[in-house]
Protein backbone atom coordinates (compact mmCIF):
# COMPACT_ATOMS: atom_id res chain seq x y z
CA UNK A 1 0.00 0.00 0.00
CA UNK A 2 1.76 2.89 -1.20
CA UNK A 3 0.14 6.26 -0.26
CA UNK A 4 1.99 9.87 1.07
CA UNK A 5 -0.98 9.99 3.67
CA UNK A 6 -1.07 7.48 6.44
CA UNK A 7 -4.33 7.78 7.79
CA UNK A 8 -5.77 6.70 3.98
CA UNK A 9 -2.52 3.92 3.90
CA UNK A 10 -3.80 2.75 7.50
CA UNK A 11 -7.74 2.77 6.56
CA UNK A 12 -7.25 1.25 3.04
CA UNK A 13 -5.22 -1.54 5.33
CA UNK A 14 -7.60 -1.82 7.71
CA UNK A 15 -10.70 -2.40 5.31
CA UNK A 16 -8.14 -5.07 3.31
CA UNK A 17 -7.45 -7.14 6.28
CA UNK A 18 -11.05 -8.23 6.20
CA UNK A 19 -10.53 -10.30 3.93
CA UNK A 20 -8.75 -13.41 4.52
CA UNK A 21 -7.18 -13.73 1.17
CA UNK A 22 -5.25 -10.87 1.25
CA UNK A 23 -2.29 -9.96 3.14
CA UNK A 24 -0.47 -6.57 3.54
CA UNK A 25 3.40 -6.96 3.25
CA UNK A 26 4.51 -3.32 3.02
CA UNK A 27 3.59 -0.12 2.86
CA UNK A 28 5.27 3.32 1.84
CA UNK A 29 5.47 6.96 2.20
CA UNK A 30 6.33 7.86 -1.40
CA UNK A 31 7.67 6.85 -4.27
CA UNK A 32 11.29 6.09 -3.93
CA UNK A 33 10.42 3.46 -0.64
CA UNK A 34 7.58 2.00 -2.48
CA UNK A 35 9.72 0.89 -5.50
CA UNK A 36 12.55 -0.29 -2.29
CA UNK A 37 10.11 -1.85 -0.78
CA UNK A 38 8.50 -4.28 -3.96
CA UNK A 39 11.75 -5.14 -4.48
CA UNK A 40 12.53 -6.35 -0.92
CA UNK A 41 9.29 -7.88 -0.43
CA UNK A 42 8.06 -9.18 -3.70
CA UNK A 43 4.46 -8.65 -3.71
CA UNK A 44 1.84 -9.69 -5.93
CA UNK A 45 -0.23 -6.36 -6.42
CA UNK A 46 0.52 -2.55 -5.02
CA UNK A 47 -2.01 -0.10 -4.55
CA UNK A 48 -0.54 3.32 -5.71
CA UNK A 49 -1.55 6.82 -5.22
CA UNK A 50 0.06 9.06 -8.20
CA UNK A 51 0.79 12.56 -6.30
CA UNK A 52 3.41 11.17 -3.77
CA UNK A 53 6.47 13.10 -2.82
CA UNK A 54 10.52 12.09 -4.19
CA UNK A 55 8.90 10.13 -7.23
CA UNK A 56 5.28 10.41 -8.26
CA UNK A 57 3.37 7.03 -9.07
CA UNK A 58 3.51 7.07 -12.52
CA UNK A 59 7.33 6.89 -12.48
CA UNK A 60 7.19 4.71 -9.24
CA UNK A 61 4.89 2.27 -11.18
CA UNK A 62 6.84 2.21 -14.77
CA UNK A 63 10.09 1.32 -12.68
CA UNK A 64 8.22 -1.48 -10.30
CA UNK A 65 6.99 -3.43 -13.72
CA UNK A 66 10.05 -3.11 -15.64
CA UNK A 67 11.65 -4.97 -12.73
CA UNK A 68 8.67 -7.30 -12.24
CA UNK A 69 6.69 -7.90 -15.68
CA UNK A 70 4.17 -9.72 -13.48
CA UNK A 71 3.23 -6.93 -10.70
CA UNK A 72 0.08 -5.84 -10.69
CA UNK A 73 -0.66 -2.13 -9.97
CA UNK A 74 -3.86 -0.53 -8.95
CA UNK A 75 -3.45 3.43 -9.41
CA UNK A 76 -5.91 5.05 -6.86
CA UNK A 77 -6.03 8.85 -7.11
CA UNK A 78 -7.92 12.15 -6.86
CA UNK A 79 -7.11 12.63 -10.40
CA UNK A 80 -9.33 12.10 -13.20
CA UNK A 81 -7.75 14.03 -16.13
CA UNK A 82 -7.23 11.00 -19.24
CA UNK A 83 -3.61 12.52 -19.77
CA UNK A 84 -2.43 11.24 -16.17
CA UNK A 85 -4.36 8.70 -16.38
CA UNK A 86 -3.12 7.11 -19.64
CA UNK A 87 0.54 8.20 -18.70
CA UNK A 88 -0.43 5.59 -15.30
CA UNK A 89 -1.60 2.98 -17.77
CA UNK A 90 1.30 3.06 -20.53
CA UNK A 91 3.90 2.75 -17.01
CA UNK A 92 2.11 -0.80 -16.45
CA UNK A 93 -0.90 0.29 -14.27
CA UNK A 94 -3.39 -2.60 -14.35
CA UNK A 95 -6.08 -0.52 -13.04
CA UNK A 96 -7.28 2.83 -12.14
CA UNK A 97 -10.02 4.18 -9.47
CA UNK A 98 -10.62 7.00 -7.75
CA UNK A 99 -10.64 7.37 -4.33
CA UNK A 100 -13.96 9.02 -4.26
CA UNK A 101 -15.03 4.93 -5.27
CA UNK A 102 -16.86 2.43 -3.32
CA UNK A 103 -14.80 0.07 -1.49
CA UNK A 104 -15.96 -2.75 -2.93
CA UNK A 105 -15.62 -1.61 -7.00
CA UNK A 106 -11.76 -1.56 -5.15
CA UNK A 107 -11.93 -5.72 -4.31
CA UNK A 108 -13.95 -6.00 -7.36
CA UNK A 109 -10.46 -4.11 -9.37
CA UNK A 110 -8.42 -6.59 -7.55
CA UNK A 111 -10.02 -9.55 -8.24
CA UNK A 112 -9.80 -8.66 -11.96
CA UNK A 113 -5.87 -8.07 -11.96
CA UNK A 114 -5.89 -11.13 -10.48
CA UNK A 115 -7.64 -13.00 -13.43
CA UNK A 116 -5.51 -10.62 -15.54
CA UNK A 117 -7.61 -7.87 -16.54
CA UNK A 118 -7.23 -4.49 -16.91
CA UNK A 119 -9.53 -2.56 -14.37
CA UNK A 120 -11.14 0.76 -14.67
CA UNK A 121 -13.87 2.52 -12.26
CA UNK A 122 -16.74 4.03 -14.31
CA UNK A 123 -15.60 7.59 -14.20
CA UNK A 124 -12.35 6.59 -15.24
CA UNK A 125 -13.50 4.50 -18.03
CA UNK A 126 -15.95 7.03 -19.73
CA UNK A 127 -13.19 9.19 -19.49
CA UNK A 128 -10.65 6.99 -21.34
CA UNK A 129 -13.67 6.34 -24.14
CA UNK A 130 -13.98 10.27 -24.19
CA UNK A 131 -10.27 10.70 -24.78
CA UNK A 132 -10.20 7.88 -27.33
CA UNK A 133 -13.16 9.51 -29.25
CA UNK A 134 -11.09 12.92 -29.69
CA UNK A 135 -7.95 11.07 -30.77
CA UNK A 136 -10.10 9.95 -33.52
CA UNK A 137 -11.98 12.63 -34.40
CA UNK A 138 -8.90 15.54 -33.84
CA UNK A 139 -5.68 14.10 -35.54
CA UNK A 140 -3.63 16.67 -34.01
CA UNK A 141 -4.79 15.92 -30.71
CA UNK A 142 -1.88 13.88 -28.51
CA UNK A 143 -2.27 13.87 -24.76
CA UNK A 144 1.00 13.97 -24.46
CA UNK A 145 3.77 16.46 -23.42
CA UNK A 146 6.79 14.76 -24.84
CA UNK A 147 8.82 14.41 -21.77
CA UNK A 148 11.06 11.51 -21.10
CA UNK A 149 10.41 9.74 -17.86
CA UNK A 150 13.55 10.93 -16.42
CA UNK A 151 12.91 14.28 -17.33
CA UNK A 152 9.42 14.15 -15.33
CA UNK A 153 11.49 12.50 -12.53
CA UNK A 154 13.36 15.63 -12.69
CA UNK A 155 11.05 18.04 -13.27
CA UNK A 156 8.94 16.65 -10.18
CA UNK A 157 11.55 17.17 -7.92
CA UNK A 158 12.03 20.53 -9.11
CA UNK A 159 8.66 21.59 -8.20
CA UNK A 160 8.99 20.13 -4.73
CA UNK A 161 11.87 22.75 -4.24
CA UNK A 162 14.75 20.53 -4.78
CA UNK A 163 18.01 21.90 -5.48
CA UNK A 164 20.06 21.08 -8.63
CA UNK A 165 22.76 19.20 -6.01
CA UNK A 166 20.02 17.71 -4.38
CA UNK A 167 18.55 16.05 -7.48
CA UNK A 168 21.94 15.02 -8.31
CA UNK A 169 22.58 13.33 -5.56
CA UNK A 170 19.11 11.51 -5.25
CA UNK A 171 19.22 10.34 -9.13
CA UNK A 172 23.23 9.42 -8.64
CA UNK A 173 24.12 11.91 -11.60
CA UNK A 174 26.08 14.90 -12.14
CA UNK A 175 24.60 18.78 -11.54
CA UNK A 176 25.49 19.06 -15.67
CA UNK A 177 23.15 16.00 -16.46
CA UNK A 178 20.70 17.69 -14.25
CA UNK A 179 20.89 20.63 -15.53
CA UNK A 180 20.88 19.34 -19.13
CA UNK A 181 17.30 17.60 -18.40
CA UNK A 182 16.34 20.87 -16.58
CA UNK A 183 16.87 22.78 -20.02
CA UNK A 184 15.55 20.27 -22.04
CA UNK A 185 11.92 19.93 -19.79
CA UNK A 186 11.46 23.96 -20.28
CA UNK A 187 12.32 24.05 -24.05
CA UNK A 188 9.78 21.03 -24.48
CA UNK A 189 7.32 22.72 -22.11
CA UNK A 190 7.88 26.27 -23.78
CA UNK A 191 8.32 27.15 -19.55
CA UNK A 192 11.11 29.28 -18.91
CA UNK A 193 10.52 29.53 -14.92
CA UNK A 194 10.37 27.12 -11.76
CA UNK A 195 6.75 28.79 -10.82
CA UNK A 196 5.67 27.69 -14.45
CA UNK A 197 7.26 23.97 -13.98
CA UNK A 198 5.41 24.03 -10.63
CA UNK A 199 2.33 24.57 -11.77
CA UNK A 200 2.25 22.24 -14.62
CA UNK A 201 3.82 19.54 -12.65
CA UNK A 202 0.87 19.98 -10.24
CA UNK A 203 -1.81 20.12 -12.98
CA UNK A 204 -0.39 17.17 -14.52
CA UNK A 205 -0.57 14.93 -11.14
CA UNK A 206 3.40 14.73 -10.60
CA UNK A 207 3.20 16.40 -7.61
CA UNK A 208 0.52 17.63 -4.72
CA UNK A 209 0.09 21.67 -4.76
Amino acid sequence: MADDHEIMREGMCALLKKRSDIEIVGQAADGREAVQKVSELAPDIVIMDIGMPNLNGIEATRQMVLDNPKLKVMALSTHSDGTIVAKMLKAGASGYMLKESAFAELMEGIDSMIDGETYLCTKIARVIFNDYVNMLTNPKWTGTDGLSSREMEVLQLVAEGRTTKEIAKMLSVSVKTVDSHREHIMEKLGIHNIAGLTKYAVREGLTNP
